[in-house]
């Protein structure tokens, strides 16, 4: 039986020393500043054994949430029932939707933007934007960033 894993949100004043230095010697490795493990735990003021005990367990929150998320860009007709069509496959799909973004139709035309969280997808990026982007009413649909 696979252990259920608990997450919680905590101000970075409130956490021990190490916990922050982890996520310090991780940053420093993630973006190149320090090419080995040795280098950023040297750097941090920590030893490797607490680095490798703790590495996997301390994340900056940020860095969670940004992986699965992405910005769809839409170019929608303006016809009833288009962007709940949309939404429609967004919902079924397992995608959570963050925020949504609509510009005022001009020329029978909307721009929408859609953002959402994309870790419990059911279905391929491919397959979604297929799916999306042949919906009638779709003009277009891609991804805009993420």
């Amino acid at each position: 039986m696979a252990r259920e894993i608990k997450y919680y949100i905590v101000a970075a004043d409130a956490l021990p020393d190490i916990f922050i230095k982890v996520a310090e010697a991780k940053r420093m490795l993630q973006i190149g500043e320090v090419d080995t493990v040795g280098a950023a735990t040297k750097r941090a003021g920590i030893s490797r054994s607490a680095f490798y005990k703790y590495k996997d367990a301390v994340r900056p929150f940020n860095d969670m949430k940004s992986e699965h998320i992405i910005t769809f860009y839409a170019m929608l007709k303006d016809n009833p029932g288009v962007l709940s069509r949309v939404l429609s496959v967004f919902a079924s799909s397992g995608a959570n939707i963050l925020t949504i973004n609509q510009s005022i139709p001009t020329n029978g035309c909307a721009a929408v933007t859609i953002s959402a969280e994309t870790s419990e997808m059911e279905m391929s990026l491919d397959q979604f934007i297929t799916e999306v982007g042949g919906l009638e009413g779709v003009i277009k649909f891609e991804i805009l960033a993420g």
